[in-house]
């Protein structure tokens, strides 16, 4: 029977399938989940590629985050899917520390083994495989990029490639960068483009134009280079015929221009000089044609030498026409280009074309009134016309537009970007003076036919490339060429009918005035077609983008329609006559003359050679070398191997020999290549029995860099090389020696990570000749980390090694063993090995208690006290010595005799000596000391002072006459306020703070030969520690005394020991004295400097320690509470004489406030301030210091202090106020004192200081600053107040917040425009004002008052004052055009640098 299923039955079926479904999708989610979160954890690589192979493409950037674990196949794909091409078709170029090269797709390594770096920009560009570009993707799914696309299906880009409106060639413009792959192929124009050096690309933009242009192509072929009369180098024709036969016959992409800048003299600073396309092209003229002058070619001579003034001269009239007898005079002029101006001075319209402007040009002016004209014939002044007539229209007609200007207004140079359309085709034919042409030169006045010479002022034509006017129009000539230039030969007349030019170039400007990028836009008479040469990238356009290049708006052309205009726009534009019978077709290869095709012979094998160089270069391994150079100082050297991938092992091994010049030092058969890791100072393996193994498998291929380096090994002739194997490490060992306390230099060896302890043990003990027994291995896992090996069977891998470590033995029979490895002499060996630093101290020059003191004490002869000066020293120096061997003996008893364990009280008295402090009454927390050392410390200090002359005690607040100043006194730096920056890090294992022997000891500063040594407590976690209170902490400054003035120091010490140190320049006799110090870094500030005290011969509250740092700048180390651990081997430090700071005290800078001097900001003091110190106390004590030291006696009642940020007056400080209550102060303040004329007007907090500045146009002048003292921040109550001490109307009185620092100056000519005047706001704390604190600078003004009416002398000569004046002030003035370098071309090889000149 057959079952039919029921609706239950389905039912339940279908509810299965749903839970397994949803089970399935939770399952997936999860993983997804989990996926996520750990590329979460993962670190990402972020690529940014560029794309270099379609100039629509290279100023695209591809951005790709994709996570560290990618491998280099995986990233090829997802660039060629962002990029929406076939994978396989392109190569990728890695650049890393500014070199490019290529990465491997097969290979399987990871971004970050290949050196890719998380966190940070990795920059890759994407270039064309095997000289191909690359295959674009089918587009089925839409998904490809815009970059793989047609031209034709694509807007035509034609505008500058960075960005539109960019301003400023020296910063807003660069070219963009390419790399070498993508300019070797030429583009799909055809055409070949021009490397940008850097700002170059106004020498492309007429290079090319210049090349476009048959006949001056055409000609410069024609012309042969002699190189016998010329260097080639130098020679611009000749260099100008190189480049034009590359851009015609090179298959590269694009090709440098530096040959031709070489020949023009310039150097590679010129490549960073932007220049005006225009002068360069009366410049490059110029010079070309002085270089044809002097070819001794006959049969060029004639066409060559002239061929400027053939294709590019024209001729004008410049006549003045009296209007009363009719009389002209006039000259003939030429011209090599036509200016037109863009807006007519004084103007609020732009002309709209070409034609407009060239009407406005020949339009004469009518001289009259004040300008009338002096009639020779009339013999009186008359009234005349002025103007230009066109006699003769050159062959290649240019012409300028004028968009650069200067505005009066602003002061300022402008652009003018208004839109000026200009035709394809120009009719000249109504611009030329027809009856004029016919007798250009005649002697004659035409209108009037007297026949009279001198007053018809018919001058020789002049001549644009006179060599007078060499050195001014860019041309810098020998003296062999000097001479002047014999007129022109006459050009026939040109028929009316044919003044029909058509356009083929516009040079395009975009940018500012400042600066800016040019391109060409040129037509090519081949087939007609417009084409964008913008540097290295040429592409097809149309004739809408030669429309765009018109600039201005859409709008109306107004006067401040060029602000809001386009700043791309046509700058230069070339028309060439139609005339069929001179219209010139380009050179095709076959018509080449024959010395122009041994040129493309040579060039072609050139660049044969380069492909072939290339080749090599993509096939040579590059990879660090270094090797212990036996000779050399015993020192690591370093160098680079370069070795083609088909060199075997043998032939890198002879050149790596070569290359570290071992020749004649080692033979070659005992030296070999091993692969090295410099990081790790580890040798990874060697290469037996691999010698004819070809490098490029040896080093897994050509890489454009490495994980690993190579090292060459040496070894004497009767050594073996030990084999270094895969997954050995490099271990290195330290013998320490506890009789004598010493650490050996290293031992390198070699071990297996699976070997145990104890086998490791035996290999030490080969190398060493150490017993195994009683060995102790110490392992140094990262910096100071020390573990003991004590597990037989526990293997390295397990105990922490890897590739290169550091290991510490020890082999004695001593009873060490026997404790606890942190309570051991050992670990203190060790933990002092890892904790001592070196510091290089500077002493004072002369310190209080010298010997000039005692003699002048006793009285005597100075020169017996000089002998006995020297019998002090020497027993001084023999008193501490006994005193020293003495005081460890009575250690030694105390360790025995003491019933506390061995481990908390033992001290390492071979190497830490223990001095207690011989203060009268001791801390009853202090460890115990025996009354026999107490006294034996008196007893010796005794015997000091009295060897030192029987000098007192110096009281810890006594100043000193000869008391040095501070660093920040004596340059007055503001550098010296960030004493922050030198604060010491208390990031340390121990807080224990160190006892010195704080009795003052009053030392000569001449302790040539002694040196103290302190002991320790060695276990971090022993001693009091030191705790400080949170004023304290925020100070900045600790004291060395508690609140009943003792020493707060314990009776712990670390390690210190100093030592007299010669400088290398031999000052330290007789001049400043170092000592170099070994010192535990782990000491605080104030333990450090009561060891110095013997040195310094003060105590170490009389001194103070600065840092100083690699520029020699030196800052105060304050917190003595403060370890050393910021400090490193060999720093230095500067002792100054002075008093220290105690608790709760700052150290503060006083500046003078004068708001109406040019300098408003005068320093005065150095003082102290405590805190709970009210201001009024404050200034007290600050009075006898102004008087004594700036002879200011001020009463208390007529100055205040008010806070100084930066050069910026602040809140006003009130007598009552508490420092540190109701004042923040940190160490190294700065105040601001301010002398009053009055009583002091600020009583409370709640009121509101201001300073006020009256402008008045009427006379362009800034009044004197007055403070108005609000009681609220209402702008009404300012405005009360402004108009009650200027006497302005309320409703006239305006006002602005002042912008900048301190004094906020700025011109009178722009401040009437730059400052936001009378803002809608009803309170000063609110946007734009935000005037919430005393100090504002606000300026004023009567808005009735009319500005005062200036000539344009007056207004040049106000703005020269008002630049001095801001200049003066330390204001930069708003307007500082870049400083432009002239653009010359020298012809006689390079400029000629004076003598004289820096």
């Amino acid at each position: 029977m057959e079952m039919v299923p029921s609706e239950e039955n389905q039912l339940v079926l279908k509810e299965g399938m749903f839970w397994s479904c949803r089970q399935s999708i939770f399952v997936e989610m999860k993983k997804r989940f989990s996926q996520l979160e750990n590329a979460a954890e993962e670190p990402r690589v972020l690529c940014i590629v560029q794309d270099t192979t379609n100039a629509k493409t290279v100023n695209e950037r591809l951005t790709l985050n994709l996570p560290a674990s990618t491998t280099l196949p995986k990233l090829f794909e997802d660039v060629a899917h962002k990029a929406g091409y076939v994978n396989g078709t392109f190569d990728l170029a890695w650049r890393k520390t500014g070199d490019m090269g290529s990465l491997d797709p097969s290979s399987e390594m990871s971004l970050t083994e290949s050196g890719f770096e998380p966190g940070k920009r990795n920059f890759l560009q994407l270039t064309d495989k095997d000289g191909e570009q690359p295959q674009i993707a089918s587009d089925e799914s839409g998904t490809a990029s815009s970059s793989g696309l047609d031209d034709s299906s694509q807007e035509r880009f034609i505008g500058p490639l960075p960005r539109e409106g960019t301003v400023g060639c020296s910063s807003d413009y660069s070219s963009p960068s390419y790399s070498y792959s993508s300019i070797l192929n030429k583009s799909d124009t055809g055409y070949v483009g021009l490397v940008n050096q850097a700002m170059t690309c106004y020498l492309n933009s007429l290079l090319q134009t210049l090349f476009m242009t048959p006949e001056f192509r055409n000609a410069l072929y024609n012309w042969e280079f002699e190189e016998s009369e010329e260097d080639p180098v130098t020679s611009i024709p000749y260099q100008l015929q190189r480049l034009f036969l590359l851009l015609q016959t090179s298959k590269k992409r694009a090709i440098e221009t530096t040959d031709v800048t070489r020949s023009f003299g310039w150097d590679s600073s010129e490549a960073w000089q932007q220049h005006d396309v225009q002068e360069l092209c009366r410049v490059m003229f110029d010079a070309l044609e002085q270089k044809w002058k002097q070819t001794e070619q006959q049969q060029f001579s004639p066409l060559t030498a002239d061929l400027i003034n053939q294709l590019y001269q024209g001729k004008l009239k410049d006549y003045v026409r009296c209007l009363e007898c009719g009389y002209e005079s006039w000259r003939i002029d030429t011209y090599l280009d036509i200016p037109l101006v863009i807006r007519p001075f004084g103007a609020s319209q732009a002309y709209g074309s070409v034609e407009e402007a060239l009407q406005a040009f020949v339009q004469p002016e009518t001289l009259d009134g004040a300008n009338q004209y002096f009639c020779e014939r009339c013999k009186k002044k008359c009234d005349a016309r002025k103007g230009l007539r066109f006699l003769h229209f050159p062959y290649l007609l240019t012409l300028q537009l004028k968009r650069f200007d200067f505005d009066y207004t602003t002061m300022h140079r402008i652009k003018l970007n208004d839109r000026m359309s200009f035709p394809e085709e120009l009719d000249m034919g109504p611009f030329i003076d027809v009856e004029d042409e016919k007798s250009p030169q005649t002697e004659s006045c035409t209108d009037s036919g007297a026949e009279n010479e001198g007053s018809c002022h018919s001058d020789q034509m002049s001549n644009d490339f006179s060599a007078d006017d060499g050195v001014d129009e860019g041309i810098c000539l020998d003296s062999a060429s000097s001479t002047e230039r014999a007129l022109k030969p006459k050009v026939p007349s040109l028929n009316t009918s044919s003044l029909t030019f058509e356009l083929f170039s516009v040079m395009v400007h975009s940018g500012s005035a400042a600066g800016g990028h040019y391109y060409a836009c040129i037509k090519s008479f081949s087939d007609g077609q417009w084409y964008s040469f913008n540097d290295q990238h040429v592409s097809k356009i149309t004739q809408e983008d030669i429309r765009k290049t018109y600039g201005g708006s859409s709008g109306s052309r107004g006067y401040y329609s060029s602000a809001f205009a386009s700043s791309t726009n046509a700058y230069m534009l070339i028309y060439r006559l139609k005339d069929p019978s001179r219209n010139a077709k380009y050179l095709d290869c076959d018509d080449f003359p024959e010395h122009i095709k041994h040129l493309v012979q040579r060039e072609k094998e050139s660049e044969e050679q380069e492909k072939r160089q290339r080749e090599i270069e993509r096939n040579t391994c590059k990879i660090k070398l270094f090797c212990m150079h036996p000779v050399k100082m015993m020192a690591m050297m370093e160098n680079k191997l370069e070795v083609h991938k088909d060199k075997t092992l043998r032939e890198a091994t002879e050149m790596a020999y070569k290359l570290m010049e071992l020749d004649g030092v080692v033979p070659l058969d005992c030296c070999r290549l091993v692969k090295y890791d410099e990081f790790h100072e580890y040798l990874e393996r060697s290469y037996e029995g691999e010698e004819d193994t070809p490098m490029g498998l040896l080093l897994g291929g050509v890489k454009s860099s490495y994980m690993f380096d190579l090292l060459l090994e040496t070894r004497r002739p009767e050594q073996v090389f030990q084999p270094y194997k895969p997954g050995e490490v490099m271990v290195k060992v330290h013998v320490v020696d506890l009789k004598t306390d010493t650490v050996a230099p290293p031992v390198s060896i070699r071990a297996y990570l699976n070997q145990s302890i104890t086998e490791f043990k035996q290999l030490i003990a080969q190398a060493t000749e150490l017993s195994a027994e009683t060995m102790r291995v110490v392992l140094e896992r990262c910096y100071n980390d020390l573990r003991l090996l004590y597990v037989p069977n526990k293997t390295l891998k397990a105990e922490g090694f890897f590739r290169s470590n550091k290991v510490f033995v020890e082999s004695s029979e001593s009873p060490d063993h026997q404790v606890t490895f942190t309570d051991s002499l050992l670990w203190k060996l060790l933990d002092r090995h890892g904790n001592t630093i070196r510091l290089f101290v500077s002493l004072p020059v002369q310190s209080p208690g010298t010997n000039r003191t005692i003699c002048q004490k006793v009285g005597g002869d100075p020169e017996e006290c000089s002998e006995g000066s020297k019998v002090n020293r020497n027993s001084v120096e023999t008193i501490l010595e006994e005193s020293t061997e003495k005081l460890k003996n009575l250690s030694l008893q105390q360790q025995q005799g003491s019933s506390t364990s061995d481990s908390q009280k033992s001290s390492d008295t071979s190497d830490f000596e223990h001095i207690e402090s011989p203060s009268p009454s001791q801390d009853p927390d202090s460890s115990s000391v025996s009354p026999v050392v107490a006294v034996d410390n008196r007893e010796l200090e005794n015997r000091i002072r009295v060897a030192s002359g029987g000098g007192a005690y110096s009281d810890p607040e006594t100043q000193f006459p000869g008391e040095e100043r501070s660093d920040s006194e004596v340059n007055n730096d503001r550098s010296t306020s960030s004493v922050d920056s030198d604060i010491l890090s208390s990031s340390h294992s121990s807080d224990t703070l160190c006892n010195a022997d704080s009795g003052p000891i009053q030392l000569a500063n001449g302790l040539d030969s002694h040196s103290i040594t302190s002991s320790r407590r060695s276990k971090a976690n022993e001693g009091k520690k030191e705790t400080w209170d949170t004023a304290e902490e925020d100070s900045g400054t600790d004291s060395e005394y508690d609140e009943n003035g003792k020493s707060k120091a314990e009776s712990y010490y670390l390690y210190f020991r100093a030592e007299p140190y010669a400088q290398e320049d031999g000052s330290g006799e007789g001049g400043q004295k170092c000592v170099l110090v070994h010192v535990d870094k782990r000491i605080t500030l104030s333990a450090f400097k009561q060891n110095l005290e013997p040195f310094v011969g003060v105590t170490s509250t009389q001194f103070k320690v600065f840092r100083v740092y690699a520029n020699n700048q030196e800052f105060e180390s304050v917190r003595l509470n403060e370890t050393l651990s910021s400090f490193s081997d060999d720093n230095k430090i500067t002792i100054r004489l002075g008093r220290a700071l105690k608790k709760g005290e700052y150290r503060v800078k006083v500046y003078q406030l004068l708001v109406n001097d040019a300098e408003p900001c005068k320093f005065l003091v150095d003082t102290v301030f405590a805190k709970g110190m009210t201001v009024k106390q404050s200034k007290e004590e600050l009075m006898p210091q102004l008087k004594d030291q700036c002879k200011l006696d001020l009463n208390i009642d007529k100055f205040r202090l008010r806070k100084k940020t930066w050069k910026n007056p602040g809140t006003v400080f009130l007598d009552y106020h508490v420092y540190e209550e109701d004042i923040n102060i940190s160490s190294n303040w700065e105040v601001f004192l301010e002398v009053l004329d009055g009583p002091e007007k600020m009583k409370s907090m709640s009121q509101l200081a201001v300073l006020t500045r009256r402008w008045t146009p009427a006379q362009m002048k800034l009044e004197p600053f007055r403070e108005v003292v609000l009681e609220s921040s209402s702008v009404e109550e300012l405005k009360e107040k402004l108009s009650e001490i200027s006497g302005v109307p309320l409703e006239n009185l305006e006002f602005a917040k002042g912008r900048g620092t301190f004094p906020c100056d700025i011109s009178v000519l722009e401040i009437h425009q730059d400052l936001d005047w009378n803002p809608k706001v009803s309170t000063l704390n609110v946007w734009p004002l935000y005037i919430c604190d005393d100090g504002a600078v606000v300026f004023y003004r009567d808005s009735t008052e009319e500005p005062m009416e200036q000539s344009e002398d007056e207004r040049n000569e106000l703005m020269k004052r008002e630049s001095s004046r801001l200049l003066k002030t330390g204001h930069r003035v708003s307007y500082s055009p870049r400083k432009e370098k002239a653009l010359k071309i020298y012809l006689d090889g390079g400029p000629v640098k004076d003598p004289g000149q820096d």
